[in-house]
């Protein structure tokens, strides 16, 4: 790749000086134990590096094609793809009753859809207590007790409230329609076609090649081991593990239209709109345009000792994947200014070799 400096397994063009030091600045004063970063334009990687710590106590460095993060709600997009495959294959509807797939859930006083629900119009609730750090080993289906008897905060369609339960009960629907393990599903229809090798659900007290530890912030300018948690039974919500590298396989895959029909996908990454305004949110992806007025689609992911972005930018051809091993490091502004140097200084780099 003309202009691009080879360090062991990282990818850093020339040029892109401004977005490398702004993450090597997150590292050097203690904001982010480690980071992974891969931009793609145009279908091929124009950077890609790591920063930091994969494991602070041995140093292991991170590798961003081979660290194995916490990506929390990026797994939505993950999910919603494979929903998007089963519409294709008509397994599912959309503007179906989610009661439809699954009947034994507990009636409410208003029927709601799956596209309710993949659009978070559903009313159903957020996380309660200490329920965010969950450490049971439930299933999709045992993990619906956490909520199943609680009211819907609103009729659904009427407003909009950004939540993980919705997607853990897609992914039971999923389930029931299809007679297949939502996970089993997920890695036949789209891990394995997309050559997702790195993603997967995390199964705790597994240890596997290239995982991350999970760290949270010290009250100090410090980090300490994150809570155990078990996410299995939010997996579509909440629970996949994956590299940066393969995030950003997605993404490529979205722009080059290879994840589904067309015609199904544009409805996922179309905003709803809820009293007169859009929710920024299609179906399991954001959906919205950054503060230069620049159209993406994507997710940001924050759960127990992870924290990502995930973002597509269809009309710079460009995408952009940073994972952190670390609960909400509270640096989004910094990642928001290293993805505008990506975008500017991208939009100029050769991509050819």
């Amino acid at each position: 790749m003309a202009g691009a400096r080879l360090r062991g397994n990282d990818l850093v063009p020339g040029g892109l000086g401004k977005a490398a030091v702004l993450l090597s600045e997150l590292v050097r004063q203690n904001k982010v134990p480690g980071l992974a970063v891969t931009a793609r334009r145009e279908g091929r990687v124009f950077f890609q590096k790591g920063y930091g710590y994969a494991d602070l106590a041995t140093k292991v460095p991170v590798n961003p094609r081979r660290t194995i993060f916490r990506v929390g709600s990026v797994s939505k997009p993950i999910a919603a793809t494979a929903l998007a495959k089963m519409v294709e294959e008509g397994t599912i509807a959309l503007d179906a009753s989610f009661y439809d797939y699954v009947p034994y859930y507990p009636k409410k006083e208003f029927d709601f859809t799956i596209r309710q629900l993949a659009g978070h119009m559903a009313g159903i609730r957020t996380y309660k207590g200490k329920e965010y750090g969950n450490n049971e080993p439930f299933t999709i289906r045992e993990g619906i007790r956490i909520f199943k008897d609680d009211p819907l905060y609103f009729e659904p369609g009427t407003d909009y409230l950004y939540n993980s339960y919705g997607w853990v009960l897609i992914s039971l629907a999923m389930q029931e329609a299809s007679g297949i393990p939502f996970e089993v599903y997920v890695k036949r229809r789209v891990l394995d076609p997309l050559g997702m090798s790195h993603t997967y659900p995390e199964h705790p007290g597994e240890s596997n090649v290239g995982l991350s530890r999970f760290y949270s912030k010290n009250r100090g300018n410090g980090f300490r081991l994150a809570i155990p948690v078990d996410n299995r039974y939010k997996l579509a919500g909440g629970g996949y593990l994956s590299t940066s590298e393969d995030i950003a396989r997605l993404g490529q895959a979205c722009l080059d239209k290879k994840i589904a029909d067309p015609a199904v996908i544009s409805s996922f990454l179309r905003s709803h709109r809820c009293k007169g305004k859009p929710t920024w949110y299609g179906l399991g992806w954001e959906v919205s345009e950054d503060k230069k007025g620049r159209p993406y689609y994507g997710h940001v992911g924050n759960g127990v000792g992870g924290y990502a972005n995930f973002f597509v930018y269809p009309g710079e051809q460009m995408v952009i994947s940073m994972v952190i091993n670390c609960t909400n490091p509270m640096v989004q502004e910094v990642l928001d200014e290293v993805i505008d140097h990506l975008i500017l200084q991208g939009s100029t780099s050769p991509t050819t070799p």
